[in-house]
């Protein structure tokens, strides 16, 4: 519950200044032109990848990938979870993009040119939803520290390549990407707090 708090308190303040075109957009502007004027290879190619990896069918691949895992784990309720959090996440996502209407960066040499909103980043939504699910299952099925601190690294790396990624590319603000993990990591709190909640009550009939 005060991970779900924050983070909505986060994406609510992130968005009225974006709408209220406050400071932060200045910045974002800024941020987004030099990106722009400094892109260099191979690091444009880099960052080409890791954002394909993640687009819809990046993330489908990924997503059956995990899905198989924990099926054969048996796992079932992270399964549903996942099923939740990722697909749920996206579509929340869209429904933010439409609701907000917030234009794309524009440049004179776009490296990639996008005809959908931009507020919040679909691509580190979907990164953030598949990554903070991934760590929150494996944090608790692998005992070990010292797998549980490289697992929390490794994803929370992964989530701010793809964040990093989308503003270099410059399909996406600052702004965007920032409030795209707060809605994320909000939408994962209501989802895996619901799971839980259904296995506790489900295991307490059986006892």
């Amino acid at each position: 519950m005060a991970l779900l708090i924050i983070a909505g308190a986060i994406f609510h303040d992130l968005a009225e200044a974006v709408m209220g075109r406050e400071a932060i957009t200045v910045l974002d502007v800024q941020v987004a032109h030099w990106f722009n004027a400094h892109a260099f290879e191979p690091l444009t190619s880099i960052m080409y990848a890791i954002s394909a990896m993640h687009s819809v069918a990046g993330m489908l691949v990924l997503f059956c990938l995990l899905a198989w895992h924990l099926w054969r784990r048996g796992a079932r309720y992270w399964l549903l979870a996942l099923a939740f959090a990722v697909p749920g996440g996206m579509v929340l996502n869209v429904a933010l993009k439409f609701y907000f209407q917030r234009a794309r960066p524009v440049f004179e040499d776009p490296l990639v040119t996008l005809s959908t909103y931009s507020f919040p980043s679909g691509h580190t939504t979907a990164a953030t939803c598949f990554y903070g699910l991934l760590v929150s299952y494996l944090v608790i099925a692998r005992p070990a520290w010292s797998v549980r601190v490289g697992t929390v690294a490794a994803c929370l790396t992964m989530v701010l390549l793809v964040a990093l990624s989308r503003v270099y590319l410059g399909a996406h603000y600052v702004s965007d990407v920032l409030a795209a993990m707060a809605e994320s990591v909000a939408w994962l709190a209501v989802c895996i707090t619901a799971i839980s909640t259904l296995r506790r009550r489900r295991e307490g009939k059986t006892v």
